[in-house]
């Protein structure tokens, strides 16, 4: 599995835990250091079937500087792509990429029923 993180993230905090407490193995991955590449983003997002507005950290201060909001809508895919890739405080977290499924962000409930498979 792999876990990206932003490590001074609360939600990301809890969700660190409870993979640590289940004992799972994962990767770690800083989003702000090692940011998911264009490509890596396209992958997952083909892969797990999950739409491209499931991505935005609409509740980041970045995502409403650049007031994306509205600009989202005007921009292509690759374009979206290319701006998520650019920036990790753009995208919502924690990530969980595991064999099945993408997870976005840390519901507790649903992280244990795909964890529990």
């Amino acid at each position: 599995m792999l876990f990206i993180e932003y490590p001074r993230c609360s939600t990301c905090k809890k969700a660190k835990k409870y993979l640590e407490d289940k004992k799972e193995k994962f990767i770690d991955r800083n989003i702000v250091v090692e940011t998911p590449t264009k490509e890596e983003l396209k992958t997952w997002l083909t892969k797990y079937q999950v739409p491209i507005d499931k991505l935005y950290n609409t509740s980041g201060m970045k995502y409403r500087e650049l007031n994306l909001k509205a600009k989202r809508k005007e921009i292509s895919e690759e374009e979206q792509l290319s701006l998520l890739s650019s920036d990790g405080m753009l995208i919502k977290r924690p990530l969980l990429i595991t064999d099945k499924k993408m997870l976005i962000g840390f519901k507790k409930n649903e992280w244990q029923k795909e964890l529990n498979q």
